[in-house]
């Protein structure tokens, strides 16, 4: 192993260097999402919202981040990762600074509009414009975050695609996992830092700064990408003619320049893909969204206790990413077939989610921290290796779309959570028992028909009659 890995060290690195832009990104997609959860029950005190109003916030987030996966996706396959991936990064920045602006519109807005000058007239309503038509049903503050949540989502669905498409492209099958259980880590290190930095910020300078500041870190990782990252591998001067060569080690994809987009629902590895993210992803924005509240609720913790709990949360997710990632690579090292990697690494996996089943029944903090914990970073190394179920199985051509259609289906499970969690917490007092003995089985189900649908992980063989 260790030979095995310096020969592969040895060709060259700078394809890691693309792996830490990813990482980096993935990062701040991941802390401009999350700042809503870690403020929600400062938000909802200040704005009087309850259960189901949070979860029609989140449903925002999660039917544009559906919206937007497939077509995020899509127009990152036509345009190419630099230039899509930076379009996507610099608007969904944007967004995430949106969210703060929402403590400057006044409650009486629609008689500031005719009094008022044009400037804040057009703020307003570029803002908000997407909620217009609802305002007369819904509070002014819940139609300004869900429009603002709408706008982050269309733009932050950019990301795994684009990251997804970069990988296939800048690493050999052997290292796909690895690299792909690497930046994914960031999800799981901006979900850690958010808790660390929000609360901080909301107690010196108020929660809006809180969007502000975490919304302009996007625009700084531009600078560097677009200094950095090329599309063209032939011609990147960073990239040593042996590195190339060990990239592109594995047999070449036959040439499929354009496969229209409705064509690929056609093959079994678009909806193996899709359903894992569809019956999986949800738990995931569990987690996300409503963790915070889980430990306000059931253990009464305050904005400023509850950080080391997420952290401790976080950090277990961390290393559950990376080794995901890693021991499938390592089985595959080992000379184990790539569908006996994926699938072992998965069920290890699928297996460690199961005891969250107890995490609303127990009374000690730590011990539900630790449940939550695990089924957290389980989900990490899970996402690693159905990730990477995508540049195994499908021609890079259509990585992007594919990885943008499962990912729609994942975000469509995650409005489905969202408003299942909504409703079960305002029936039940708060009571999680529900949604976490959900999570306690999804993945060993989405297992068993991954392996149903794929059970040798068979190329998508294209054919010509179907693509024409």
């Amino acid at each position: 192993m260790a030979s095995a890995q310096q020969g592969a060290l040895s060709v060259g690195w700078y394809r890691w260097v693309v792996c830490g832009l990813l990482f980096i990104a993935t990062t701040v997609n991941y802390v401009d999402r999350q700042v809503i959860s870690v403020l929600k029950p400062v938000l909802e005190k200040e704005m009087g919202w309850n259960q189901i109003d949070y979860s029609n916030i989140v449903v925002c987030f999660q039917l544009a981040y559906a919206i937007g996966l497939v077509l995020m996706g899509r127009f990152v396959d036509r345009i190419g990762v630099k230039i899509g991936f930076a379009l996507a990064v610099f608007f969904w920045s944007i967004a995430a600074i949106a969210h703060g602006l929402v403590v400057y519109i006044p409650h009486d807005w629609m008689l500031t509009l005719s009094k008022d000058s044009w400037g804040q007239s057009i703020l307003i309503f570029f803002l908000y414009g997407t909620g217009t038509a609802t305002t007369f049903l819904l509070p002014m503050t819940i139609v300004a975050f869900a429009s603002a949540r709408f706008a982050l989502g269309i733009a932050e669905a950019g990301n795994f695609p684009a990251c997804i498409k970069a990988v296939s492209e800048w690493f050999p099958k052997k290292e796909r996992a690895l690299a792909t259980g690497i930046f994914n880590s960031g999800t799981n290190i901006g979900a850690l830092l958010t808790p660390v930095v929000v609360p901080w910020m909301t107690v010196h300078w108020g929660w809006s700064w809180a969007f502000y500041v975490t919304g302009a870190i996007g625009f700084l990782w531009l600078v560097v990408w677009w200094w950095e990252y090329d599309d063209d591998l032939d011609r990147h001067p960073n990239l040593s003619k042996r590195e190339l060569e060990y990239i592109r080690s594995d047999p070449q994809d036959p040439p499929a320049e354009k496969i229209p987009w409705i064509k690929l629902l056609g093959y079994r590895q678009t909806w193996a893909f899709a359903i894992g993210k569809f019956m999986t992803d949800p738990f995931w924005w569990l987690y996300l969204f409503w963790v915070p509240d889980f430990l306000d609720k059931q253990y009464h913790l305050s904005i400023k206790q509850f950080g080391l709990p997420l952290v401790v949360i976080y950090t277990m997710t961390c290393f559950g990413s990376v080794g995901g990632g890693w021991l499938s690579s390592k089985l595959i090292r080992s000379g184990w077939t790539v569908n006996a990697s994926r699938k072992t690494a998965m069920l290890v996996c699928a297996l460690s989610v199961v005891p969250i089943l107890a995490a609303s029944q127990v009374s000690n903090l730590w011990l539900a921290v630790f449940l939550i914990g695990l089924a957290a970073s389980a989900h990490a190394g899970w996402s690693a290796n159905i990730f990477t179920l995508v540049s195994d199985t499908v021609p890079k051509a259509a990585v992007s779309s594919v990885t943008g259609f499962g990912g729609m289906a994942g975000a469509v499970g995650g409005m489905l959570i969202a408003k299942i969690v909504g409703y079960v917490l305002e029936r039940t007092n708060n009571n999680y028992f529900i949604p976490f003995a959900m999570a306690a089985v999804a993945y060993l189900l989405a297992l068993v028909i991954i392996h149903l649908l794929l059970p040798r992980l068979e190329q998508m063989k294209l054919d010509p009659k179907k693509i024409a």
